[in-house]
């Protein structure tokens, strides 16, 4: 009898089905990895701004008069490409500080809505709350003791009687030792 060995394998269709998924899973993965680079490169804009947008309120503090009150607009180089930069200073509740608003984008995007910043910092100048104009108030007084304002206290050391001591000198009490009763 005449046998015929069949040969055993995958069919062509099999080969063409198992191409067609491995396919599909490769596309999968390589929009997956375009997806990452992209936003990898989103994330680096965005810090960049950011940084540009710090500097700006820096320099705005380092002037030495105080900025006008008012929106105004640049472009600087950084890190090989032209950034747009949008300021607004405006007045703050508290007289003497103003409010300084930075908005910072590539100036290849045009901006054609708010969310076109990549970044927005807010960052504060002026006078400082308290002038050290020695008028300010005595934090380190003796308690019971009423401050006159405009005048600076120092507290007085009590008396020692005979049988008291005089505490140790600690980081809490560096300036006015107290008395402690003797045991």
């Amino acid at each position: 009898m005449n046998s015929v060995r069949r040969a055993h394998g995958f069919t062509l269709i099999e080969v063409l089905v198992a191409l067609a998924i491995v396919t599909l899973g490769m596309a999968a993965l390589l929009g997956t990895l375009n997806s990452a680079a992209g936003t990898v490169g989103y994330l680096q804009d965005k810090t960049l701004a950011e940084w540009i947008a710090l500097n700006q309120v820096s320099k705005v503090r380092l002037q030495s008069q105080p900025p006008s009150k008012g929106d105004s607009e640049g472009e600087v180089d950084y890190a090989g490409r032209k950034w747009k930069w949008s300021q607004n200073v405006d007045a703050m509740p508290i007289p003497g500080i103003l409010r300084i608003d930075v908005k910072v984008r590539p100036s290849d995007v045009t901006a054609s809505a708010d969310n076109a910043w990549y970044a927005d910092v807010t960052g504060v100048v002026g006078d400082p709350v308290g002038a050290p104009r020695g008028d300010l108030p005595s934090w380190n007084i003796t308690p019971g003791v009423r401050a006159t304002p405009g005048t600076p206290q120092t507290p007085t050391p009590p008396t020692p009687s005979p049988n008291m001591q005089t505490a140790p000198m600690t980081p809490f009490n560096p300036a006015t030792p107290t008395t402690v009763p003797q045991q």
